[in-house]
């Protein structure tokens, strides 16, 4: 077991259960600017990047700056509508959090989400002081490319070798390997398996008591999120 000092956190899919959200706003985006409808596989592949990058990676035909101005507005939209009651953690993180904040770790989130986004649901969740330091899509360089990584280990003024990245998809896993870090995967999120696996993740989790088990840290117990 590698000595880690720092865990950085995917966000969507990860942490909080708000894929279903994410699909659904894709398609009523979609549909309102006339392209074409795609399925739910198709859109959870492309959950982790940055919005500008997972349109185009969606729709690599629609060059129309004015329509993927709007595609992108009316995503954002739909999507804060939806978070009107933020999404919630998955079973088993506020505990984990909690007891890996508890044990030393310093806590980190890597996202594809915008600033606005994630400051948003964090002060729903009251966290805008846990973490040590986060860092999103619109401020750095999307997924896969590993400069929020970098910024953060320089942030932390940690190595590497000293983090653990831990995502739910295969932009999470390149990131972390174009960094020269570690990763664990998840398997309920956005991403199957099989391609997960592909990217050789140190771990592959069905829930956060599996990575406290891993790490040798023992759940604390009726956490609340933000208590």
């Amino acid at each position: 077991m590698a000595d880690y000092r720092l865990l950085i956190f995917d966000w969507d899919g990860t942490l909080v259960d708000s894929i279903g959200r994410i699909v659904e706003a894709m398609r009523v985006a979609a549909a309102a600017c006339d392209l074409e409808p795609l399925g739910e596989s198709t859109i959870k592949g492309i959950i982790g990047l940055g919005l500008p990058e997972a349109i185009r990676a969606l729709y690599p035909g629609l060059q129309d700056i004015r329509l993927l101005e709007r595609f992108r507005q009316l995503y954002s939209g739909h999507y804060l509508a939806l978070e009107s009651e933020p999404s919630p953690l998955y079973a088993g993180v506020a505990e984990a959090l909690e007891a890996f904040r508890s044990a030393g770790y310093r806590l980190a989130v890597a996202t594809g989400k915008t600033r606005q986004g994630l400051d948003r649901v964090l002060a729903g969740h009251g966290w805008q002081k846990y973490f040590d330091v986060t860092r999103c899509a619109d401020e750095t360089a999307s997924k896969p490319d590993p400069r929020m990584l970098h910024e953060i280990l320089a942030h932390c003024r940690m190595l590497p070798e000293q983090a653990l990245m831990v995502g739910d998809s295969s932009f999470d896993l390149q990131m972390a390997r174009h960094a020269g870090m570690g990763a664990v995967a998840v398997s309920y999120g956005a991403q199957p398996l099989e391609a997960l696996r592909l990217h050789e993740p140190r771990l592959i989790i069905d829930d956060f008591g599996e990575l406290c088990a891993w790490l040798g840290v023992r759940p604390v117990r009726n956490v609340v999120a933000g208590g």
